[in-house]
């Protein structure tokens, strides 16, 4: 008599294509004894770039998840094993020689496995120096120790869900849930097609906390990872820095004890401005679903600077020892976003009109909030602006992105006493801040693209005549 052969084929975690050596897993999407099939996504992993959907490339058995939700992998290690039938035969042995276990990465040692959604990647990774941190690396268990854990159980005000429905959720709203410990099989949804939305959740988890619904104090559910742990009951919080934020600390780390940054400032009467964006708004001249507002024109105002000043859009090579004006303009503008900042940049803004680049901002923007932020879009800024203002704030120090010589800081607008033609009269004022390398940028070179930027904002008619 035969027997259906079975063997466990291994699917280990992907390399990204842009050089990083590690990933998050946010979350599993299947457990032990489900079935799968080849692109049916298993697990949710964050990068320092963005988060990303695994799918799994083989159909079979989820025999073992050899690590926990809120882990830290290594890329190229296994994180799940599949048990895939085969033809008929003699039964497989229960632990499958090293030679019977293929792996999904190719044969070829050039060529390793991608992230979906990335191109392949010839080479190997080049992995950067460990430094002695907090985060400890969760190393894989033994095949026959499967983790126990690796699917919570949903706290016990959690109706029970079928096991093979999965709520319809985008990544981002997941990620929210899983901060304020929310299951989303719990939530009832209002979006479109039955997706679960951010007041979905926000609603869901304000009811929870509700006193009138605290009939009885139910368990506490397992905190996630990135929420903040409170420790010795002396009030203190710790927060694993991870993903997003890691790499940014990182960088802004490297940034500050690499380049010698001077910034500089200056107060505008954007009145004008102000009356200029309210005309584009309402004329829909740059077309009807384009959104206007005051930052697309403090982007113009900084492209028009470029071009009149292009040294301003360079970047120091440690290498060579030289300043390399760049040929385009990358327009990078600061986001914060659910897991953190970032900045995405868009390609060639300075080869766009008002109404492109109008649109590519609006494009932008809505992609990081919803956190899908592709990383090819957060590669090759050239020169970046953080929009202070939208947080009240009137100024700062920004600090620069690395490899880049320049970043504008657009400060809150607000209603102050101004000499205006002689008078005292109330205008609508912002303060700027231009933080730049003073390798490559002097005092005069700066002064100028920082004055120039304030000229247009005080009279953006000449955003038509200097650009």
């Amino acid at each position: 008599m035969t027997t259906e052969v079975r063997s466990l084929r291994e699917f280990k975690m992907p390399d990204v294509g842009e050089g990083l050596t590690e990933a998050e897993i946010l979350s599993w999407y299947v457990k032990p004894g489900d079935t799968v099939t080849d692109g049916q996504v298993v697990c949710e992993v964050e990068t320092a770039k963005a988060a990303v959907e695994l799918p799994i490339p083989f159909n079979g058995v989820v025999e073992q998840l050899f690590f926990p939700e809120g882990a830290t992998v290594d890329v190229g290690t296994v994180i799940i094993s599949v048990a895939v039938a085969g033809e008929a035969g003699a039964a497989a042995p229960a632990v499958p020689a090293p030679a019977a276990a293929p792996t999904p990465a190719p044969a070829e040692p050039e060529r390793r496995a991608v992230l979906v959604g990335y191109g392949p990647r010839t080479g190997g990774t080049q992995r950067r120096a460990r430094r002695t941190t907090t985060t400890t690396k969760v190393a894989p268990p033994a095949p026959a120790a499967p983790v126990a854990p690796v699917a919570p159980a949903p706290a016990p005000v959690v109706p029970e869900q079928p096991s093979g429905e999965r709520p319809l959720a985008k990544p981002p709203v997941r990620k929210l849930a899983k901060d304020l410990g929310v299951d989303l099989r719990a939530v009832t949804p209002t979006g479109p097609a039955g997706v679960i939305t951010r007041d979905d959740v926000h609603a869901h988890a304000a009811a929870a906390a509700a006193p009138a619904a605290a009939v009885e104090a139910p368990a506490a559910p397992e905190a996630p990872v990135a929420v903040p742990v409170a420790v010795s009951g002396a009030g203190d919080v710790r927060v694993p820095v991870k993903g997003v934020r890691k790499a940014t600390a990182q960088a802004m780390v490297a940034s500050a004890f690499t380049a010698p940054h001077v910034t500089e400032f200056v107060q505008v009467d954007v009145t004008r401005t102000m009356k200029f964006v309210r005309r584009l708004k309402e004329s829909g001249e740059l077309g009807r679903d384009v959104r206007v507002s005051p930052l697309l024109l403090v982007a113009k105002a900084l492209l028009v600077a470029i071009k009149r000043h292009p040294e301003i859009n360079a970047h120091w090579d440690e290498a060579a020892q030289e300043i390399v004006i760049r040929g385009q303009v990358n327009l990078g503008i600061a986001a914060a976003t659910p897991r953190g900042l970032i900045v995405p940049n868009i390609k060639d803004a300075g080869g766009k009109t008002l109404s492109g680049l109008a649109v590519s901002l609006g494009e932008l923007i809505d992609t990081a909030r919803q956190g899908k932020t592709p990383p090819a879009d957060m590669q090759g800024g050239t020169i970046t602006i953080t929009n202070v203002g939208v947080f009240g704030v009137d100024t700062g120090t920004p600090i620069l992105n690395p490899g880049e010589a320049a970043i504008l800081a657009f400060g809150a607008v607000r209603e102050l006493p101004w000499v205006h033609k002689g008078k005292v009269v109330p205008r609508q004022v912002t303060t700027l801040a231009l933080s730049f390398d003073h390798r490559l940028v002097d005092g005069e070179l700066g002064s100028k693209v920082l004055a120039d930027v304030a000229a247009l904002l005080e009279h953006p008619k000449r955003l038509i005549t200097w650009g």
